[in-house]
């Protein structure tokens, strides 16, 4: 049986620009055309420039009907289907944000700055639910808060957190330190669902097991609770074919940098990595399908992927 290919969506971010220079963007991403179509240059001057990591541009995707909801750093924008801006919204306690989803009238929303979850209410347009993670005594903790007050937690980035997934089995998160991926149970209390190595990102569960960008090793794995874990190489290019733009500092960007994480069906993920690429896996045959590159530019690294809605 021929595989179908998916059509995804993209957003990435260049880390260490300056003021002037794009920032990243929105892509279109489809893979039966092997091509990639930019259709958002994410280069506004009002971008804060004091961000963990020197990142720009935009970060997690979601959608709700016709609107497409994409994160900044600080705010959340919402796009019609042609990518026109209809609207944005901010909130105190949402700083360096790094992935979304959204789960009935709401979209969760990491916000990395304040080591926190938020959810913003589609209905009301008003961020609406807080909850901050803590580990006192090595035991995992946290609290619930309202984001529209001022009674909320202070700055601080212990753990990271770049990650929230949530189905119906509840509220899934994790970050480059936690060490784990962690379920919030429906007291609020926070349970290890598995451990993750250091540095992890995009972790979710899946068939009953892990997947997750494991960033610091280079690869993209899938980890089930019974049977051989999968491990899938990041691509990386020949250094002659890298565009360094000034850039030999690892810290900065690096090439083979895995970041941006979905599921396509029940066999294929994509996954994202630098230079900006989008690679899709079959779990069953254990190959690559298939990567398409958007940008031999070290700095530029895919954020946010999704599966592009079927608009049949």
């Amino acid at each position: 049986m021929t595989l179908k290919l998916p059509k995804l969506i993209a957003t990435s971010v260049v880390r260490g620009s300056q003021q002037g220079e794009s920032h990243g963007g929105i892509f279109i991403v489809d893979f039966d055309a092997q091509s990639g179509e930019q259709l958002v240059d994410w280069n506004t001057s009002g971008i804060d420039f004091d961000g963990r990591g020197a990142d720009r541009g935009l970060r997690g995707i979601t959608f709700d009907q016709d609107d497409v909801y994409v994160a900044a750093s600080d705010e959340l924008y919402c796009y019609d289907r042609k990518f026109e801006r209809k609207r944005s919204f901010r909130n105190r306690y949402l700083k360096h944000c790094h992935e979304i989803v959204r789960m009935e009238r709401r979209i969760f929303l990491t916000s990395t700055g304040f080591d926190c979850l938020l959810a913003f209410n589609l209905d009301t347009n008003e961020f609406d639910w807080g909850f901050q993670l803590i580990k006192q005594y090595d035991q995992w903790k946290g609290y619930t808060f309202d984001p529209r007050g001022d009674a909320g937690p202070r700055a601080v980035n212990d753990f990271h957190i770049n990650m929230v997934h949530v189905d119906s089995g509840g509220i899934f998160l994790s970050g480059l330190r936690t060490n784990a991926l962690l379920q919030l149970e429906s007291d609020w209390s926070v349970s290890e669902y598995c451990n993750l190595p250091p540095g992890t990102h995009n972790g979710r569960p899946w068939h009953g097991g892990v997947v997750f960008n494991d960033t610091a090793n280079d690869c993209v794995r899938y980890v089930p609770r019974a049977g051989k874990p999968l491990a899938f190489t990041v691509p990386s290019y020949d250094p002659e074919h890298i565009e360094l733009a000034g850039i030999d500092d690892s810290k900065v960007a690096r090439q083979g940098f895995g970041r941006g994480l979905c599921i396509v069906n029940d066999r294929l993920i994509a996954a994202g990595s630098s230079p900006s690429t989008i690679s899709l896996y079959d779990t069953e045959s254990r190959q690559k399908v298939g990567s398409v590159n958007l940008s031999m530019d070290i700095r530029n690294a895919i954020h946010g992927l999704e599966v592009w809605p079927d608009e049949s």
